[in-house]
């Protein structure tokens, strides 16, 4: 793939060479604004598709069509850790008098390509991918080609609470700590006395749970524990999730006297469970959660967890962006966690571990 210094902006003449038409006719084709017959229109399209034309956004806001605006690409807007970024995101593009636009995947990496794409095409200058990912190969390779691709056309990716797969990209990396949030919440649970804690909410490969993982087996080894004491329990994110893994852990024989759920939505599903078994958080077992939501604190009993900057995630993506921006590919930054102490934790019962 070219890199972004070298690549050379493919013009409307050259589509207008591949497809056979006049440059008039593709510039006509390719607005969508007048009237032109469907096959040439098509012939049009994939001439540009194939060529990767992109409409220069400079050219259309000299006559008008063009404007500030910031994109924001997100699993699920119902989600409310994913919700406070991209507020954060559309604040800070409000302050600064830019739009801002909100796609949601679903988690399907084409939905994604497509709305980069489109973003892409309608001259967005950020584009900023949030959430982790499975990094694979194909992960990888999406990835390099979204930054070349948009640098390409002006305009900037950043990922948000996700790595760059390669340093050298041209792209943005705003993320906060996963593995110490991990960390600090096991070992409070540590130090009231859990020694026999399970991580519920996995999802192998997963860049942001798997370094939750490893925040939790660090704090299990920094107390002493050997790498037997881990459980991980691989079942993904969400109240779902968590009322169906844990209501499977509860009909075993209860080995455990602590929970550290993957993020407050798990810890929701598990606490749920624990009560449809007849048994008390924090008496019977003590739950802790990751990202504190707005509604952590209502949960019954309201929620120990680790609370991310999630709105600050979204405004610092916009700001950085802006304010840097011709830093250096491979940028990086990282904002902190802090445990956030409530009522869902105790010692461990004498009671903890001894029903099924």
């Amino acid at each position: 793939m070219t890199d972004s210094g070298s690549r050379r902006r493919v013009t409307i003449r050259e589509v207008a060479e591949r497809a056979g038409v006049s440059m008039a006719t593709a510039s006509r084709a390719l607005s969508g604004n007048h009237p032109v017959p469907a096959a040439t229109r098509a012939r049009v399209l994939r001439a540009a598709r194939d060529l990767d034309y992109v409409a220069n956004a400079h050219a259309r806001a000299l006559v008008g069509g063009g404007r500030k605006m910031a994109a924001v690409v997100v699993r699920q807007v119902t989600s409310p850790f994913y919700a406070q970024v991209a507020e954060g995101v559309e604040a800070e593009a409000a302050d600064r008098g830019w739009l801002c636009v909100v796609g949601a995947t679903g988690g399907d990496p084409q939905r994604e390509m497509e709305f980069v794409q489109l973003m892409r095409e309608e001259g967005a200058r950020l584009v900023i991918l949030v959430g982790g990912v499975v990094e694979d190969e194909a992960y990888r390779s999406r990835v390099a080609h979204y930054a070349q691709a948009l640098a390409s056309s002006g305009a900037r990716l950043v990922l948000c609470g996700r790595p760059a797969p390669d340093p050298d990209i041209p792209a943005l990396v705003v993320e906060f700590d996963n593995e110490a949030g991990a960390r600090a919440i096991t070992g409070h649970l540590l130090s009231a006395g859990h020694r026999r804690i399970v991580f519920l909410g996995g999802l192998l490969g997963n860049t942001a749970l798997d370094a939750r993982v490893a925040g939790y087996r660090a704090a299990l080894a920094e107390h002493g524990l050997p790498p037997a004491a881990a459980r991980v329990v691989d079942c993904g994110l969400g109240r779902a999730a968590g009322l169906r893994a844990m209501a499977e852990l509860l009909k075993e024989a209860r080995e455990f006297t602590a929970v550290v759920a993957g993020d407050d939505m798990v810890a929701a599903g598990a606490l749920r469970a624990i009560a449809d078994a007849g048994l008390g958080v924090p008496a019977d077992i003590s739950v802790v959660g990751y990202n504190d939501i707005p509604l952590a604190e209502d949960f019954n009993p309201p929620l120990t967890t680790v609370r991310t900057p999630a709105e600050e995630l979204g405004r610092a993506a916009v700001r950085i962006a802006l304010r840097d921006p011709d830093s250096a590919a491979g940028s990086h930054h990282l904002l902190g966690t802090h445990i956030v102490v409530r009522r869902s934790v105790a010692p461990p019962g004498r009671g903890s571990g001894d029903r099924g």
